[in-house]
C-alpha cells in the first residue's frame, strides 16, 4: 500500500452533479493510465483533486505513505507540497519567463532533473531563450511537459495532452510523454478524448454520461467515477 496513489473523496460543485472518486493506482512502475470519455463526466475534476487545485468535500487522497488530503483529520496538503507534474489544457506557461526560465521557476526549492536534460529530451533547447509569445501551439506544450517533470515527481497528469494539436505535432508529444515516463518511472495518468493516446495506455477507464462504462484493470486497482 505504501507503494500506491490511493483516492477516495467526493466533490460537489454549485448547482451541479456530485462527483465521487474512489482510485488506487501503484506508484513507480511508469505505468500510463487513461481517463476516456466525453466532456462532462468528471475527469478532469478528478485530476484537479489529486493536484490540490480544487477541495474535495470529504474523502482522502493518500500518495505512499505521505497525507495529501483526510477531511477526518483536517488535513489538506497544499499543492506545491504534492509533488505532482500537473499538465493542464491551457498550459499554464507565465507569459513573462523565458523557455528555460519556466523550467527554472518550476524546480526551485525541489530535488530536480537536470532543466538541460528536459529541454534536450523535450526537443526545446533551441527555444530555451524564446518567450511564451514566440512559440507555437507544439512548442508550447512540449516546454508545458517538460515542466511538468522538472521535479522528478512520482505522479505526472495531464489534461487533454494532445487535445489543442494537429495530428503530426500530437503524435510527436505522445511519443515524448511517453518516453519520458517510462525513463523516469512515473505514475502517468491522462484525461482525453483522442482514441489515439487511449490506445496506448496500459489501463483505460471510459467514462459516459458520468459512468464507467469500461475499465480494464491490469493492476489491483480501481477507480469508480460518476458526474
Amino acid at each position: 500500500m505504501d507503494n500506491d496513489l490511493i483516492v477516495d473523496v467526493r466533490k460537489r460543485h454549485h448547482g451541479g452533479p456530485e462527483i465521487a472518486a474512489a482510485l488506487r493506482l501503484p506508484l513507480g512502475t511508469h505505468s500510463v493510465t487513461v481517463l476516456f470519455g466525453p466532456s462532462g463526466a468528471g475527469k478532469t475534476t478528478v485530476l484537479r483533486l489529486i493536484a490540490g487545485l480544487d477541495k474535495p468535500d470529504a474523502g482522502s487522497i493518500q500518495c505512499g505513505d505521505e497525507i495529501w488530503y483526510d477531511s477526518a483529520r483536517g488535513t489538506n496538503l497544499a499543492p506545491q507540497k504534492r509533488r505532482v507534474g500537473y499538465l493542464s489544457q491551457d498550459y499554464a506557461i507565465f507569459p513573462h519567463l523565458t523557455v528555460r526560465g519556466n523550467l527554472a521557476y518550476g524546480a526551485r526549492g525541489a530535488a530536480v532533473h537536470n532543466v538541460n536534460d528536459l529541454l534536450t529530451r523535450f526537443e526545446v533547447s533551441e527555444l530555451a531563450d524564446r518567450y511564451p509569445r514566440q512559440l507555437s501551439g507544439g512548442q508550447l506544450q512540449r516546454v508545458a511537459l517538460a515542466r511538468a517533470f522538472v521535479v522528478a515527481p512520482p505522479i505526472v497528469m495531464a489534461d487533454e495532452p494532445t487535445g489543442n494539436l494537429d495530428s503530426t505535432n500530437g503524435k510527436l508529444v505522445l511519443d515524448l510523454l511517453l518516453e519520458r515516463n517510462k525513463k523516469a518511472g512515473t505514475t502517468l495518468v491522462l484525461v482525453t478524448h483522442d482514441p489515439e493516446v487511449a490506445s496506448r495506455a496500459d489501463r483505460k477507464i471510459v467514462l459516459r454520461d458520468g459512468l464507467v462504462v469500461e475499465d480494464t484493470l491490469p493492476y489491483t486497482s480501481v477507480l469508480e467515477v460518476t458526474a
